[in-house]
């Protein structure tokens, strides 16, 4: 995503028709774990296509991107959505993010970020989530996977070229699989509650709790 993201304006496009559409319904599954004063942390929040869905929910949201451009989109909409006093988005990297205190959010969600992460900072991110999320708090991830299947991993393969080739001419925009998420979800002391996936086992929905230290 990172071509797609040195074209902010054409961000959302370009993940509607990556995704076939599904990215609406993924978002919206998962925004149905969120409650009326939830604080929420949106990690790598683009242009804000999950952080306006759960303000919606009368959440207090706390919206964070590296990209000023994506931001600047996404603070547009708080006038739109008339929700100014329960958002707010921040210029801020994943490296920030042990800024915030322990246990400061009840939600902390994330989509189409942790694959454009390296490996050390999925490592450091998951790290402070775990740090930051509150006892019974929960973290949503939704993001593209490369599958376990070698079947599957080549029907993928052979279905998306011509999606990516069309994605790209209108849209100059492109995107990533994240690998071995679950692993390293473990790894840092989460526990995946529930996951789901589409057929090809290539774009997943996670929600994921602390791990009881009793």
């Amino acid at each position: 995503m990172k071509i797609l993201e040195s074209a902010p304006y054409r961000y959302d496009k370009g993940i509607k028709i990556l995704t076939l559409g599904k990215i609406d319904k993924a978002y919206d599954r998962l925004i149905e774990n969120i409650k009326k004063d939830d604080k929420v942390l949106d990690i790598g929040c683009g242009t804000g296509m999950l952080s306006f869905r759960a303000v919606l929910k009368e959440a207090i949201v706390t919206g964070i991107d590296i990209n000023p451009e994506m931001l600047e989109i996404a603070k547009k909409r708080i006038d739109e959505f008339e929700v100014k006093d329960k958002i707010e988005f921040l210029e801020m990297g994943v490296a920030e993010i042990d800024r915030f205190e322990n246990d400061s959010f009840d939600i902390i969600m994330s989509g189409l970020c942790f694959s454009e992460l390296s490996e050390d900072e999925i490592t450091f991110t998951l790290n402070q989530v775990r740090r930051i999320l509150s006892k019974d708090g929960k973290f949503l991830l939704a993001d593209e996977i490369k599958s376990r299947s070698i079947i599957k991993r080549i029907m993928n393969w052979l279905l998306r070229i011509p999606l990516v080739i069309i994605t790209y001419i209108l849209t100059q925009t492109t995107s990533r699989a994240l690998k071995n998420i679950e692993k390293r979800i473990s790894e840092s002391g989460l526990i995946i509650q529930s996951r789901k996936s589409n057929f090809l086992d290539n774009f997943v929905e996670m929600i994921i709790i602390k791990e009881d230290k009793k």
